[in-house]
């Protein structure tokens, strides 16, 4: 059994991991930046190291020096997601150096590392794919003869990328050169790879992926769909589980060729089968997902398992604990992505000091977190701050419990996305589970942003006038203010300095 676990990650993410490790006595250690030292991934953690070569090193893309203090220390290593979750060079130093990478094998992450690959490994195994490209466009001639034949709207993408980044949907064939060569560099700036392939864009999709888990000795299980449509820039806002729009019997037909290309890959961990579905319910193999998924929470809620917990035990050479028929599926669960962004200005990211919050609890309520009253949100990180979630016996109920839990979460210092949740769950389409991933675009978005741009900014100014003239007062009053006996000063000087960063 593992021991001892390494989270190559940082934030929530790591947090949750180490929270599932205390419970397995396995001993924690983090590592960080300079940026993210006072972190509480890094507090919570049983060791820590920082891997910053200067105070303005923020990367944490440094698998060499990563593997060098995991093989020091006899930890394994999780990857968690993003950074180095789906890096195959990565595993594949893990495997011969001897550590435990906590995932599937390095030639597993590989085939399906490359978009293009997955598509031939998956068609090859029975998986109905999306018109398109099975290797990355060499020119723009080419992407205009290939768009020519499979008809217009086309999508480009990035060959190994994810989260929306190298994403390009184009209409028409006088679009088709511009958009290539953005998707090409924005590719090359995000994944260090500026190669792209294209396919057909199938029309008011659904977004729906399936949560597996496999183990060294071939058994493969499915944890029902999550519906993944409410998008914002091809990145997912909010998930729930089960689709509303999937029905019984495509759900049955996904969940069996799921299940099924995993058992001839040969797959191995947690991993998740992403499908595009169309209006007549047709569905088709978009990536596998190698690693654990931002918004595994609504599957754990819904399932009662832990699949960090299962995880690590797949990792240490044990078979799943449970077949297929010992998952009970139960109710409803929605998952809002809460970011460090301004809705009204196009989600642009809003860094900066929380200087209040209050955290949402309750019966049925989920907060993954790593942020606190007093945390900077920095410009050189993902914005995504929070994974709210949310249980219910009924989808109903599961919604009515997140509007409740947003109107309990309040969050000073900084623009995020609570209201902008709060007004997409209310919305009367969204609860009648009439959206597809266009929801946000032509449903939504541009009715609140008029409602934005209509609005009277007076108000909102006078507050902010009278909030800083009562956080100047509240820093004054500190700096004229000495400790009483007692006191310690280390703790009155941290306070101070803690204001004044926050002020």
């Amino acid at each position: 059994m593992i021991k001892k676990i390494l989270v190559a990650n940082r934030g929530e993410i790591a947090l949750r991991i180490f929270r599932t490790c205390r419970v397995m006595n396995i001993t924690t250690v983090a590592v960080y930046t300079h940026a993210d030292r006072g972190s509480l991934h890094v507090r919570y953690a049983d060791e820590a190291y920082c891997i910053s070569d200067t105070l303005e090193d923020t990367s944490y893309l440094k698998p060499e020096r990563i593997l060098r203090i995991a093989k020091e220390i006899g930890a394994a290593i999780h990857p968690g997601y993003g950074f180095l979750s789906e890096n195959a060079d990565f595993a594949k130093a893990c495997e011969d150096n001897g550590v435990t990478f906590i995932g599937p094998s390095s030639d597993i992450i590989a085939k399906m590392g490359v978009k293009t690959e997955a598509r031939k490994v998956m068609r090859e195994a029975g998986l109905p794919i999306v018109p398109g490209t099975e290797q990355p466009l060499k020119s723009v001639e080419e992407a205009r003869r290939t768009a020519a034949e499979i008809g217009y709207p086309v999508m480009l993408k990035a060959l190994a990328g994810g989260g929306g980044k190298g994403m390009r949907m184009v209409e028409k064939e006088e679009d088709l050169e511009a958009a290539y060569r953005m998707s090409c560099s924005e590719a090359e700036n995000a994944f260090g790879n500026a190669a792209v392939y294209i396919e057909k864009y199938i029309v008011k999709p659904h977004h729906i992926e399936v949560q597996v888990l496999g183990d060294r000795y071939g058994n493969i299980i499915h944890l029902h769909e999550r519906e993944c449509s409410i998008q914002r820039r091809n990145q997912k806002v909010i998930e729930e589980c089960p689709s509303p729009f999937v029905s019984d019997e495509t759900r049955r037909r996904m969940f069996a060729v799921s299940v099924q290309a995993c058992k001839n890959i040969g797959y191995c961990s947690a991993g998740t089968l992403e499908f595009m579905v169309d209006k007549d319910q047709n569905f088709y193999f978009l990536e596998m997902n190698t690693r654990l998924q931002v918004e595994h929470l609504v599957t754990e809620e819904c399932t009662g398992v832990d699949l960090v917990r299962d995880m690590i035990l797949i990792a240490s050479g044990n078979p799943l604990p449970y077949k297929q028929d010992d998952i009970e599926f139960r109710g409803a669960s929605i998952e809002c992505r809460i970011y460090a962004e301004d809705p009204a200005k196009n989600f642009m990211p809003s860094p900066g000091v929380i200087t209040l919050q209050e955290k949402p609890g309750g019966r049925n309520v989920r907060l993954d977190s790593a942020t606190y009253g007093g945390y900077e949100v920095s410009l050189h990180y993902d914005p995504m701050i929070a994974k709210l979630c949310c249980w219910g016996r009924t989808r109903e109920s599961a919604i009515q419990t997140m509007i409740r839990a947003l109107r309990e979460y309040k969050i000073l210092g900084i623009k995020t996305t609570i209201p902008f949740h709060r007004r997409v769950l209310t919305n009367p389409d969204f609860m009648a589970g009439n959206y597809d991933t266009t929801f946000i675009d032509t449903r939504f978005d541009k009715e609140d942003l008029k409602l934005k741009k209509d609005s009277d900014p007076t108000v909102a100014i006078i507050a902010a006038v009278l909030r800083h003239y009562e956080r100047e007062k509240e820093i004054v009053a500190q700096a004229t203010t000495l400790p009483t006996v007692g006191d310690s000063l280390w703790k009155y000087y941290g306070k101070l300095q803690m204001s004044a960063n926050n002020y």
